[in-house]
């Protein structure tokens, strides 16, 4: 996918806001959200409370626009190219969806239809938008029910690389997902070309679904057979050497993927990303996969990292980066005369995504090409430090809470301090506070754990590591994480590995009154 950094969105008059204002303002009114049940704080700050609105209000900019989209939600049957065509649910016909382009600050008002079967929601991911908006069914919203629609409107307040994705069930290991990019006013872009590029893992439609992967997860556990995969094999668990990675710490995935793409395409089939000899070029990487994170390198080129989950780092050169389910990496590279493979390979498992960059005519490689930088200097989380402009300023922790990521492996059951979701005791905070998060992995798989609504800053030991919303917990490791409560209601935290995800391993950030 291309971007025309240039592209102009209309500009909308002081009373056009106002009435968007108001509209958000009915839209939050006939709702039908509601607060977290089980929170134990006897007044919980709910989605549609007064303090999400306050919140939402002090989001807004003067001269902000209100950038309008449309997705519709049905079933579609998508070619992933070489002949290979499959059944699956998506955004508009098409995976990924359609980009949702704006500048931070504007008013997102997205209507969607839901033409599936069943009920479906949009999360928008990474952003710290007002809780009634954030997609969650049961905690920030109802489902959209088959054949309705909902509208959903909210400042995003921050420029970076987003994305959207259902939030009901495994629907996110279809085709239900799409980047959003917010642009920074200020960027005076130093770059010439800027592509976007999705990663995924796909199993829809080639015999499969997703929710038949998750029951016989759940019915044979990690044993022989586990995820429904062809042949009886089992690709990580109890059984070595079949998704175990040392960048990861252990087991690398729980699911067997016939198909690993980049943007919607297979590597006998792939995508050309064009640019000239000698341009600066931006690469913004998106994770979008359910099971599977990816080694990604550039054939013939050193990558430079200047942003993850949307906020900038300083800058860092590296042969290849190591990217989790749902992160983000923004990435400049000086392109060199000729087709280069950009190689997303599945970490710890057999398979591989790729696309092309041709700056020159010439005969493309093999689907099967293996970059030598793929071997060389990986670039983490740990490489990474927020730039000054985005640290959170020191000062006292006024709270921690510890969470022990646990699992049973024999039944599949995923838990935050011992309990799945729907026995979650939520994490209690209060707006103004400075909160830490201690993640714990208790377990032999890794877990990227995201916190909705809010960026938290990794602690690197006594260093302030990368602002992010979505980090790799390795096995037998403690990340921390700080965070500024500063955005009220009740916002989902859990493993966007979707099947540990919808195995239990959820709980909720619960803000008291």
């Amino acid at each position: 996918m291309t971007i025309d950094r240039f592209r102009n969105l209309p500009d909308v008059t002081r009373r056009q806001l106002l009435l968007g204002g108001a509209t958000l303002g009915t839209i939050a009114a006939v709702g039908t959200a509601c607060g977290d049940t089980k929170s134990p704080q006897s007044q919980a700050i709910g989605p549609r409370s007064a303090a999400v609105g306050a919140a939402e209000r002090r989001r807004r900019r003067s001269g902000a626009r209100i950038v309008s989209y449309q997705l519709v939600a049905q079933p579609a049957e998508i070619d992933l190219g070489a002949g290979i065509t499959v059944a699956t649910w998506a955004y508009g016909g098409g995976a990924p969806g359609p980009t949702m382009h704006a500048r931070a600050g504007d008013m997102l008002h997205v209507v969607v239809r839901n033409r599936l079967p069943v009920s479906t929601t949009v999360h928008w991911h990474g952003i710290a938008l007002r809780n009634d908006m954030d997609g969650v069914p049961g905690i920030t919203q109802k489902a959209i029910p088959a054949g309705r629609s909902m509208t959903y409107e909210f400042t995003a307040p921050d420029p970076g690389t987003y994305w959207f994705h259902s939030h009901v069930g495994t629907q996110l290991d279809r085709g239900l997902y799409g980047p959003l990019i917010l642009d920074d006013p200020t960027d005076r872009g130093d770059y010439d070309v800027e592509h976007i590029v999705v990663l995924d893992d796909w199993l829809d439609g080639t015999g499969r679904t997703p929710d038949q992967v998750l029951a016989n997860l759940k019915a044979n556990g990690m044993g022989v057979g586990m995820g429904g995969m062809s042949g009886g094999g089992h690709s990580g668990g109890s059984m070595p050497g079949m998704a175990m990675s040392q960048l990861l710490g252990g087991d690398a995935g729980d699911v067997r993927y016939p198909h690993y793409l980049v943007n919607g395409r297979v590597p006998t089939a792939p995508t050309t990303l064009n640019a000239k000899p000698g341009q600066r070029i931006r690469l913004r990487l998106i994770n979008a996969s359910a099971d599977t994170a990816y080694r990604v390198a550039l054939g013939g080129h050193q990558v430079t990292v200047t942003h993850t989950d949307g906020y900038p780092v300083e800058p860092v050169t590296a042969d290849a980066l190591l990217i989790g389910m749902a992160e983000r990496y923004d990435v400049t590279v000086t392109v060199a005369d000729g087709i280069f493979p950009l190689v997303a390979s599945a970490e710890g498992k057999r398979g591989q995504g790729l696309a092309l960059l041709r700056t020159a005519s010439g005969a493309p490689p093999a689907a099967t090409v293996h970059p030598p930088e793929l071997d060389r200097r990986v670039l983490t989380q740990e490489d990474l430090h927020a730039t000054d402009s985005v640290q959170l300023p020191s000062r006292t922790v006024d709270r921690t809470h510890n969470l022990e990521l646990g699992g049973d492996m024999a039944s599949y059951r995923w838990t935050i301090n011992g309990r799945t979701y729907d026995h979650r005791q939520p994490l209690p905070v209060r707006q103004g506070e400075r909160v830490r998060l201690r993640f714990t992995n208790k377990t032999r798989m890794f877990h990227p754990m995201h916190v909705h609504g809010h960026t938290f800053q990794i602690r690197n030991g006594s260093q302030a590591g990368p602002r992010k919303d979505t980090v790799i917990v390795p096995p037998s490791r403690t990340v921390v994480a700080d965070l500024n409560a500063d955005n009220p209601g009740q916002w989902l935290t859990h493993c966007h590995n979707v099947y540990h995800q919808e195995a239990g391993m959820m709980t909720v950030l619960s803000y008291g009154a």
